[in-house]
């Protein structure tokens, strides 16, 4: 089943609603869309869950307004799809900076709706370095993203995508990966972008107090694997779960793995 609900005035976002029992709502990354979740929209439903992926404003099937690619705006729009469909006791699961997004909604709106959250390779709590983070990845990185996304954003994913694969995908997987990507309406990718550079959820962990699985891949160059230990430093009742061969596509890299554990975590 498919929903497109109202988030804001003029904007739906789209929602994959796959399956029945407990609830998993998963926010995908950067520049991608609910899709990218292919392996666990098969898997999950069959082993009793509910599947629920929605396309973040700007991308995929969603609606692409001029505005509201901050973390607040987004997490809201989170909040009104919960409401929506009636969620409880659901497991929160949010990649890259989706897994950023599902920090602020725990943080600004109390967890509603969700008993268990899972950050997977989670662009949180800051994604670039800065004068009191000596972590994440330099600012210059992300405005080189930004400056490629207004000059010739298909190329600059190709070379995003070079980053972001810790183990060669096939062509035909690496098109198609590509062609999620290029749903996105640019100002999104490139608002979004913005949002990743500047935002500090650091104040946001202490108001997290569900279990919490933190999957990250050891050669992550994109959200670095320091950026876990953090998460997991700051966030009562967290584990982590490293992935030793996976970079920061860890859905893909060992996605029998990745599979595995996100089922462990849930059916606890």
């Amino acid at each position: 089943m498919s929903h497109f609900i109202e988030v804001g005035e003029k904007t739906n976002v789209f929602v994959e609603d796959i399956g029945r029992g407990k609830p998993v709502i998963f926010l995908h990354g950067w520049p991608v869309n609910h899709k990218m979740f292919e392996h666990q929209m098969s898997v999950l439903p069959e082993k009793g869950f509910r599947f629920i992926g929605i396309d973040l404003r700007g991308y995929g099937n969603s609606d692409k307004p001029l505005h509201g690619y901050d973390y607040d705006t987004m997490a809201d729009d989170v909040r009104k799809v919960i409401d929506q469909l009636k969620l409880e006791d659901a497991v929160l699961a949010g990649f890259s900076m989706g897994g950023a997004i599902a920090v602020r909604y725990m943080a600004r709106h109390e967890g509603k709706g969700i008993s268990k959250l899972a950050l997977l390779g989670a662009a949180a709590p800051v994604f670039t370095e800065r004068d009191d983070f000596a972590h994440g990845i330099p600012k210059d990185n992300v405005n080189g993203l930004i400056d490629g996304a207004y000059a010739d954003r298909a190329n600059m994913l190709v070379d995003f995508g070079s980053l972001f694969f810790g183990k060669d995908p096939s062509e035909a997987y690496n098109r198609w990966f590509h062609g999620l990507a290029m749903e996105a309406g640019p100002h999104a990718t490139i608002f979004s972008a913005r949002t990743l550079r500047d935002a500090d959820l650091r104040d946001d962990l202490s108001s997290i107090h569900v279990p919490t699985a933190i999957l990250h891949g050891r050669n992550d160059e994109v959200c670095p694997f320091e950026l876990a230990e953090i998460l997991e430093r700051g966030i009562e009742k967290s584990t982590l779960i490293p992935f030793e061969e996976s970079g920061h596509s860890l859905f893909h890299d060992e996605w029998e793995k990745f599979n595995e554990e996100l089922v462990r975590f849930i059916s606890e």
